[in-house]
């Protein structure tokens, strides 16, 4: 059989760019946040958050219950939520407007697949053709979401993203993890890329998010993982398509705020991210949206309502809310940067390249450069490796301000999908 490459993609993401700036850490003392240690997961989740939780991004995020700081001219919080734990922040700054149980650690379910690309889809060209073997596709749980990959058949890496990202296929997974290396390989590739960017709740025992005893992550890990994911273009157009052509036949997106559903319409300004659904883990989504000039990132984890589409319903809720109080709430916590990219702030006179600006400081001011519609590309590791090289020679891109703080401004082009959905 041939390659079942699509020949066209639908309503999927062609250029645009929106300015995203991102402050990295004053010094090395801030650049590596004070963290609780991390407990021994169980196999089952309490029903209650623990009393203790990591304070990665702020001491507020450590603390069980919602923390928020309402102001005046905000509106309250939707009283409607009733997930377990979730977060709203703002893309851009990296600023937590509003949290619940932020750093509670539960079983992810196929949201853990944003670090699975974030890790391995910068190593294989899209063209790429594989052909599956039945060896590629053992090893799956019982009742995997496919896409319907078979073996002794031929795909292109281009293939399986698609199917990852549409049909949240395990089947894809599992072949681009034996393309990795294996499974054991990738589940270490994943763990270190996870460790990089700080995400400290996160245990990786599968690379497809099934459930597992001990694999956990966290509302603001997932956080972490979409805002780094949404730094590749191929990330962001893959998670912003909402049909596309597979074999002979069409896959549709299963994130029901990009693809809409009966009960459920498209959110307007929605770009992704990756939803998901087990037994242990309930229903998991991450969303990132534009509007009105700001682009927010929601995770959402285990709505006790079980209302059909209930965690989009709840994400939306939430989106709605945090487009309202961008800009008048004081944060409650920010999205950290990656090590590395923290260590290259902390080293005198250095710099750090866009693709480092994962995070958050205090500084205030004012950048002057950051042009470029290109986003960095992450190393063969999957990781922030090798951005120092491209920072230092995109001269320009960094303002050193008062008090050692750097301030970067980056451009990042999301899908016209969303820009055609914000004016309409």
């Amino acid at each position: 059989m041939g390659s079942v490459s699509p020949g066209s993609v639908g309503r999927r993401a062609r250029g645009g760019s929106l300015l995203v700036t991102s402050v990295a850490l004053l010094s090395a003392s801030l650049a590596a946040p004070a963290a609780v240690a991390a407990p021994t997961p169980s196999k089952s989740p309490s029903a209650t958050p623990p009393a203790g939780m990591s304070t990665v991004g702020g001491t507020r995020l450590g603390r069980p219950g919602t923390q928020v700081n309402l102001g005046s001219g905000v509106q309250v919080l939707p009283k409607d939520v009733t997930a377990r734990s979730w977060i709203v922040a703002d893309a851009e700054s990296g600023e937590v407007l509003a949290a619940h149980n932020a750093h509670w650690r539960l079983p992810p379910a196929s949201t853990l697949k944003m670090l699975f690309a974030d890790t391995v889809l910068p190593r294989f060209p899209k063209a790429t053709r594989h052909k599956v073997v039945p060896a590629d596709l053992a090893g799956m749980g019982a009742g995997s979401s496919v896409v319907g990959i078979k073996a002794n058949h031929t795909y292109t890496v281009h293939d399986m993203w698609l199917g990852v990202f549409l049909r949240s296929g395990n089947d894809a997974v599992h072949v681009l993890s034996r393309m990795n290396g294996g499974i054991g390989q990738t589940v270490k590739d994943m763990q270190a890329h996870a460790d990089d960017l700080q995400a400290l709740d996160t245990r990786v025992i599968s690379p497809d998010g099934y459930d597992e005893p001990g694999q956990v992550s966290s509302a603001y890990d997932l956080t972490l993982f979409a805002r780094s994911g949404m730094q590749k273009k191929d990330f962001r157009d893959y998670c912003s398509t909402v049909t596309a052509k597979f074999g002979s036949g069409e896959i549709r997106n299963t994130n029901r705020l990009l693809s809409g559903d009966t009960d459920v319409p498209v959110y307007q300004g929605i770009a992704g991210v990756k939803n998901g659904n087990t037994t242990n883990a309930g229903a998991t989504f991450t969303g990132v949206a534009e509007r009105g000039g700001h682009v927010l990132l929601v995770t959402v984890m285990n709505p006790e309502k079980s209302e059909h589409n209930e965690v989009y319903k709840e994400t939306a809720r939430l989106f709605d809310w945090g487009f309202q109080a961008v800009g008048k709430v004081q944060p409650v916590g920010e999205l950290v940067a990656p090590k590395n990219a923290a260590r290259a702030t902390a080293r005198p006179g250095a710099s750090a390249s866009p693709g480092q600006a994962g995070g958050t400081g205090t500084g205030t001011g004012t950048g002057t450069g950051g042009s470029s519609s290109k986003p960095v590309a992450a190393g063969p590791s999957g990781g922030w490796r090798g951005v120092g090289i491209a920072g230092a020679i995109a001269g320009g891109l960094l303002v050193l301000l008062g008090g050692g703080a750097f301030l970067v401004n980056r451009r990042w082009p999301l899908p016209d999908l969303v820009r055609r959905r914000t004016r309409s």
